[in-house]
């Protein structure tokens, strides 16, 4: 009894300046043993500890997005004041003219030579997709801020140290919860305050998921060491109820982070979505569980997102069932390339940005199906009607191409409006995004996009036009670029496009439209060393680009810089679509001389002497540069379309910047640029 006594007594706990020792504790008697373990998670002093750092990581969580916020704030006041100097008659107002107005253009010009570069496989073999720098750096300087949080001044000397380690490491990852909600959501505070709508916001949510993974391995990591250097596991697994809790918790959390990996996601997005949602309850339910009695003030980690995820999805519902109170009526065309029109009627959605997207159900064609779709109209007096362009794939856009196809055209206005002639209820969740900045407020406008890519960039071109109908714009020029297949594919917006065209010229703005058709199979995949015999159009649309394997050095070469990345027949906002564009060194292709060209358009075309048709891809780098040579202010970019596509540009568009040392001493003005794609 007395050598227990003594043992005791050379047993520190964690609020004693001794360190923790096993000395003089003989750990086969299983009572010492069970008092050495309890004082070996004895961690009252640590959880005060922890619950200080999850503070602190959330103090710096709370600096960055209120920088964000006023990055945000100082680009709409910038613009805001371009649109009315352009009312006020100023001769350049999109460029900067004072001493700061020059300062802060000069520093976002260097932080968007930075930012904008994207190096990323865009082959359909790959499913890895890399980040723009911009998103990496972020994620980086997010890594090592929590890195550091872990492991500063928690060097406790002893049998404690691990003990230490892990629960500074719990908390962090508890403390994770709440972000990772605020970045989920539809309707969420950060989107608010930053101007960064939720699509653009989901990959810092699966990022900030797999950190939570990351503290939660640490965690558990350091705990079973430190208590397994002892010779202590068995012993606390038999006797707490916290590893059993904490597995549970970590295998769900595991689940969660593997299934989103795009292979496992794209599977089924439907099953996904209900999966994640049962399984975060799960998770939620099993951490709740698993916190220790010594730290239940932690729990505020996770009723405060409960409460961030209800408020969500009562927003949601609520405007959803404002938006449906009155169902919309769909119309379905069936267009070229397997593409369709959906033209929406609805009574409740008066006003959106150009540019948004909302979430599409029509359930007679898709049961409990809500598919992306951009909006490809603006709203205006005679017209609220939303469009939109869908390229069928499987499942749901599968279903609505086909019921388009068997549809019978109606003979009067009264047939056009009944059930029997393409009309199908409609469900509409949104509108969301259009986050990007008002491309009317620019001096020069270059809009590219690939195949139903163009539901975006013809958005924004139909508001400028339409703004600069009412009163005066920054604008000077417009070019829009479209890279297709087919070039029948224009039939899609052929409307909006001459529209556009007309009113901008009505009112000075110059405007080019051109359309680059690349027609066959090794512009848009990799030939695998197999080269195409020639043209893969379907001749009996009329004549096309035919464009071939070189055959003879002298012939003109299609531009392959970084452009040639370009072109793919990937549906943008598709079911499924990851953006499939082979952005890898292909074959040199030439234009044919002798080969029937696109540009042969006949008179009664609608588009002839609107649209300039093109063979091939389109060079991204001469025509931004182009572009910038006669810009008077600051030009904005947008592309929408393949991963490749958007990758090309936006590493073009930092390339030319640094080239021409915009804002720096050079002579040429700054480019903000904007890249849309939205991917399962």
């Amino acid at each position: 009894m007395d050598t227990d006594m003594n043992s005791m007594e050379n047993i520190a706990g964690a609020s004693s300046e001794i360190p923790l020792s096993d000395n003089g504790v003989d750990l086969s008697n299983q009572t010492q043993a069970m008092d050495f373990l309890e004082d070996i998670l004895d961690d009252a002093d640590f959880q005060i500890d922890g619950n200080a750092f999850a503070r602190y990581f959330w103090y710096g969580i709370v600096v960055v997005i209120g920088i964000a916020a006023i990055c945000n704030v100082i680009q709409k006041t910038t613009l805001q004041q371009r649109i009315r100097a352009a009312a006020a008659k100023s001769a350049s107002p999109a460029r900067a003219t004072s001493l700061v107005g020059k300062l802060i253009c000069t520093v976002t010009a260097v932080v968007r030579e930075v930012t904008y570069v994207q190096i990323t496989p865009a082959r359909q073999a790959f499913w890895v997709k890399v980040p723009p720098f911009g998103v990496l750096i972020l994620l980086l300087a997010y890594l090592g801020f929590v890195l550091a949080l872990e492991y500063i001044n928690n060097d406790v000397p002893g049998a404690q140290h691990y003990t230490a380690l892990s629960v500074r490491a719990g908390w962090l990852a508890v403390a994770q919860v709440p972000l990772l909600i605020l970045l989920a959501g539809k309707n969420n505070l950060v989107g608010l305050v930053t101007g960064a709508s939720y699509e653009r916001l989901n990959v810092l949510h699966r990022w900030v998921a797999r950190m939570l993974l990351l503290l939660a391995t640490l965690h558990f990591g350091y705990q079973s060491y430190g208590w397994n250097q002892y010779g202590l596991m068995q012993l606390e697994w038999s006797t707490d109820d916290c590893p059993p809790t904490g597995i549970a918790t970590y295998a769900i959390l595991l689940w969660m982070n593997l299934s989103t990996l795009a292979p496992l996601r794209n599977l089924s997005y439907e099953f996904f979505v209900v999966q994640h949602f049962l399984t975060f309850f799960g998770f939620i339910i099993a951490v709740m569980y698993h916190l220790p009695s010594t730290a239940l003030y932690s729990r505020v980690y996770i009723w405060i997102p409960i409460g961030l995820y209800l408020f969500d999805r009562l927003v949601r519902s609520l405007r959803y069932v404002y938006n449906n109170a009155h169902p919309g009526k769909a119309s379905l065309t069936a267009m070229e390339g397997g593409t369709t029109r959906i033209r929406v009627s609805v009574k409740n959605i008066g006003k959106w940005k150009a540019g948004a997207h909302v979430l599409l159900s029509i359930p007679r064609l898709g049961l409990a199906q809500s598919h992306p779709a951009t909006i490809a109209s603006i709203p205006s007096f005679e017209n609220s009607d939303l469009v939109f362009i869908l390229k069928g794939h499987n499942g749901f856009t599968k279903n609505l191409l086909k019921s388009a196809k068997s549809s019978s055209l109606p003979r009067t206005k009264q047939e056009a409006k009944s059930p029997a002639f393409s009309r199908y209820m409609a469900l509409i969740d949104g509108p969301y995004g259009g986050s990007q900045a008002d491309f009317a407020a620019f001096d020069t406008v270059l809009l590219f996009a690939g195949s139903t890519g163009v539901a975006f960039t013809i958005a924004l071109l139909q508001d400028i036009a339409h703004r600069s109908s009412i009163h005066p714009l920054p604008v000077h020029r417009v070019e829009f670029i479209w890279v297709v297949k087919n070039a029948t594919w224009t039939s899609w917006v052929a409307e909006e496009l001459s529209s556009s065209f007309f009113k901008l010229h009505a009112v000075g703005i110059e405007v080019e439209i051109k359309v680059f058709v690349t027609c066959d199979d090794p512009f848009t995949h990799e030939s695998e060393g197999k080269e195409n015999s020639g043209c893969q159009c379907d001749k009996s649309l009329g004549p096309c680009c035919c464009i071939r394997p070189a055959e003879k050095p002298g012939n003109e070469e299609v531009s392959r810089s970084t452009s040639d990345a370009s072109a793919e027949q990937v549906d943008e906002k598709s079911e499924g679509a990851d953006s499939r564009t082979d952005i890898t060194a292909a074959p040199a292709y030439t234009v044919t001389q002798s080969a029937p060209c696109c540009a042969n358009r006949t008179t009664a075309d609608p588009l002839h002497g609107i649209v300039a048709f093109k063979p091939g891809r389109p060079p991204v780098y001469d025509l931004i540069w182009e572009a910038l040579d006669k810009a008077q202010g600051e030009t904005g970019v947008a592309t929408c379309g393949p991963l490749g596509l958007n990758a090309a540009v936006r590493t073009t568009v930092a390339k030319i910047s640094d080239e021409r040392a915009m804002h720096k001493g050079g002579s040429g003005q700054g480019m903000y640029m904007h890249a849309e794609g939205f991917c399962w």
